[in-house]
């Protein structure tokens, strides 16, 4: 795949979650998947999604077990991200992401040693455009047959692997 189409791609799904606030993170604990909201850090997509958490916290514990992850976003469009989380503890990044209303919510400042980053270096995507009736039949029939065309094809798949 050229770096153009790279490029290209990665725009798409710029566009595609630029304006959903709240993903689904998926971990694997001991007794399986699990899914939680999380809100998502208002930078560029750049390959990259990045989210605050405390350490202590189930998915922390997740993470440093496990790395494989996968982030969905439902707006506009629907997007599914396969990647991998690393837990990131610098200083400068948490203090360039922090907002106010970070201070509420974790009922702390970036500077607690307990507040941690959650990056997902994203490997692939999926997404489907939800954007008229003629794609959603589509989807249906891909779904129910189990047969694909061009003119049923109502998803893309992206693989990110940088």
């Amino acid at each position: 795949m050229s770096k153009l189409m790279k490029q290209e791609e990665m725009e798409t799904l710029r566009e595609l979650i630029k304006d959903v606030g709240t993903a689904m993170l998926t971990t694997l604990s001991e007794d399986g998947l699990v899914s939680r909201p999380m809100k998502t850090q208002e930078i560029e997509f750049d390959g990259d999604l990045w989210f605050f958490t405390k350490k202590g916290t189930n998915k922390y514990e997740e993470i440093s077990h496990g790395q494989d992850v996968n982030v969905a976003y439902a707006g506009k469009s629907y997007v599914s991200v396969r990647g991998r989380a690393e837990i990131v503890e610098d200083l400068d990044k948490k203090k360039d992401l922090w907002s106010k209303a970070y201070e509420t919510i974790m009922q702390t400042s970036y500077d607690d040693p307990n507040v941690i980053l959650i990056k997902v270096k994203a490997e692939a995507a999926e997404y489907w455009e939800t954007g008229n009736f003629t794609k959603k039949i589509a989807f249906l029939y891909k779904r129910m047959t189990g047969q694909s065309s061009k003119s049923t094809d109502v998803n893309e798949t992206v693989e990110l692997n940088r």
